[in-house]
């Protein structure tokens, strides 16, 4: 009997996905960690290992269902368990409003955003069902709370991630799976940097950090089977 804990990390190659990562690491979860970019990646795994952690990296792109589940298969093969998840991939554009978006960046935020997610559960649920397992999703202030500058497809996709985890919430409970629904306000990420305006060193101080939103994760994910988080607002001070 083995008293490996597996956690598969999706956006986990920076930010708020790397950050989860490493903490979960020093908790003492073995971390699987899943993006498009390899080498962000492999620099989050270097830095896993470098804390005496354990990390695996499994590139996989979360929008595509085949690759999603192949990558599943492969986490199964090399692990035998899948005990969490943290999904923290997501994407957003500059052009945001109905006047000025295009259609196929609303795709591509909402294969990200909400497709991903739905994608990498579904393939992941029957493992998360024997080990009673537990689900963050990483979704926005946006998904709690209308924020007009968010955009259509952002917004869109994010709040529809509160209904992803109510429903996987009372149809698994039975299972012993439990998600939280994670809804970070303003994080100082490279994120930022797809806003409109992109904004300034002083503006990314007075918010909250990656680092901040990871002892978060760790808190859900250090919670007692028989307790679930079903919805978890931060926000720094300066949040409007």
């Amino acid at each position: 009997m083995t008293d490996e804990r597996v956690l598969w990390v999706t956006g986990g190659g920076s930010g708020m996905g790397a950050a989860s990562a490493r903490a979960a690491a020093a908790d003492g979860w073995t971390v699987v960690l899943s993006g498009r970019r390899v080498d962000r990646l492999e620099d989050v795994a270097a830095a896993v290992r470098a804390d005496g952690g354990v990390a695996d990296v499994l590139p996989v792109d979360a929008s595509d269902p085949e690759a999603v589940a192949v990558a599943r298969d492969t986490v199964l093969a090399r692990h035998g368990r899948i005990d969490g998840l943290v999904l923290a991939a997501g994407l957003n554009t500059p052009r945001r409003r109905w006047d000025d978006q295009s259609f196929s960046e609303v795709r591509a935020v909402v294969d990200t955003n909400l497709t991903g997610v739905v994608a990498v559960v579904d393939a992941a649920l029957p493992a998360l069902r024997r080990s009673a397992g537990v689900v963050v999703v990483v979704s926005s202030y946006a998904g709690w709370s209308f924020q007009p500058g968010a955009g259509v497809a952002y917004s869109a996709s994010k709040t529809a991630l509160g209904s992803v985890v109510r429903t996987l919430n009372q149809q698994e409970a039975p299972h012993g799976v439990r998600a939280t629904h994670l809804c970070p306000g303003d994080v100082a990420t490279d994120f930022l940097d797809q806003r409109p305006s992109v904004p300034d060193a002083a503006a990314r101080r007075v918010m909250l950090q990656a680092e901040d939103v990871a002892r978060a994760v760790s808190f859900v994910l250090a919670s007692p089977r028989s307790m679930r988080v079903d919805e978890l607002v931060l926000s720094p001070v300066s949040q409007r």
